[in-house]
């Protein structure tokens, strides 16, 4: 962790505790463990990676550590390969609940499965910035009846996410996916702050139908009214060319487009990229894909979230050439990290003070 970065104005983190303050206590870790499984096997273990820090930190000043993750949107999924892909991954036991979302007191911010969760320790850490945005039992009502710290990773997060809020040189934002009105606050954020934006993936698709062109029966917003304030800005950018599919659906940015990203980012000192840049679901990745390898070989710092965004990024990676460095900073999160550059903080910063 840096040093020389301060914390301590908004929140306490786990490195402020000491060997004699841990040693034989029961240390209650929210994780975001919400990982891609099929048959049984973990798909992509980066979110489970990097909280491994933190879990390590703990058990090696003798605590004993209880984790607790969600799995999916309704409870039904067994975190059962997570268990034991720690097994396998840490020098000693830990304890993993049963998926959060199966007992609604957990969506539903009850207070007393707050408190049944809180009963099980002494101390409680947050891992999990990626789910820091939501206001559910394990990200705030915990800390109201234990003594609550960040964890590393949760810290990392805070730390390299608060670079942007105040961009210093040239920023280039690029921003994809499909809900605009998720995007909104970030974008009214970031044209006061950054040089460009770029509008690729469905929200692009939002804008060309307000402007009047034809996008046949690609996806767009329901409500076009919102787009209005931001049609004419200068600072905003579209692509200059799509790739249409035989429905005459949109589904990605083409080779101009591409060009363009790639000219924006060139002389940029940050680089803030949430989104893809296409229908990565339906199999159109190229354009997401060849953003990732622009980003990567770009010269300046860049900031990287979302989901199907980090898909991509380490799938550059076999790129010949394309290696992620210390100048690039992979976000686990998505949502939570839109709401943190909106407004500087969430609803799990909040309860850690």
């Amino acid at each position: 962790m840096e040093t020389g970065f301060v914390y301590t104005k908004v929140m306490k983190i786990i490195t402020e505790l000491k060997k004699k303050d841990l040693f034989n206590k029961k240390v209650l870790v929210r994780v975001d463990f919400n990982v891609p499984i099929k048959a049984g096997r973990i798909l992509d273990d980066f979110r489970i990676r990097q909280s491994l820090s933190t879990i390590k930190y703990l058990l090696k000043n003798g605590a004993e550590v209880i984790l607790m993750s969600h799995l999916g949107s309704d409870g039904s999924a067994s975190l059962a390969p997570v268990a034991c892909y720690l097994k396998k991954n840490l020098p000693q036991a830990v304890e993993l609940l049963g998926n959060l979302r199966s007992d609604l007191g957990e969506q539903e911010n009850d207070l007393e499965f707050a408190k049944q969760l809180a009963s099980r320790a002494d101390i409680y850490v947050n891992d999990a910035f990626s789910v820091s945005h939501r206001e559910h039992a394990s990200v705030v009502g915990v800390p109201k009846y234990l003594p609550s710290y960040a964890g590393l990773l949760f810290a990392e997060e805070y730390k390299n996410l608060s670079r942007a809020l105040k961009p210093r040189g040239k920023t280039v934002v690029i921003l994809g996916g499909i809900k605009f009105q998720t995007k909104i606050p970030l974008i009214k954020k970031f044209l006061k702050t950054a040089d460009q934006i770029f509008i690729g993936g469905a929200l692009a698709n939002s804008f060309f139908k307000a402007q009047g062109q034809d996008v046949g029966s690609s996806v767009v917003e329901d409500n076009l009214d919102c787009l209005k304030p931001f049609l004419k800005n200068k600072k905003i950018t579209l692509p200059v060319d799509v790739i249409r599919n035989k429905k005459d659906q949109i589904v990605d940015i083409g080779p101009k487009s591409l060009k363009q990203i790639e000219q924006m980012v060139k002389s940029a000192k940050l680089i803030i990229w949430n989104g893809p840049m296409g229908w990565f679901e339906a199999g159109a990745k190229k354009g997401t894909l060849e953003t990732a390898r622009i980003i990567a070989r770009a010269k300046g710092k860049s900031i990287i979230g979302g989901g199907d965004t980090l898909s991509a990024i380490r799938k550059c990676q076999k790129y010949q050439g394309d290696t992620l460095t210390a100048k690039t900073f992979v976000s686990t999160a998505g949502g939570a990290m839109l709401d943190f550059l909106a407004t500087g903080t969430l609803l799990g910063i909040k309860a850690l003070k």
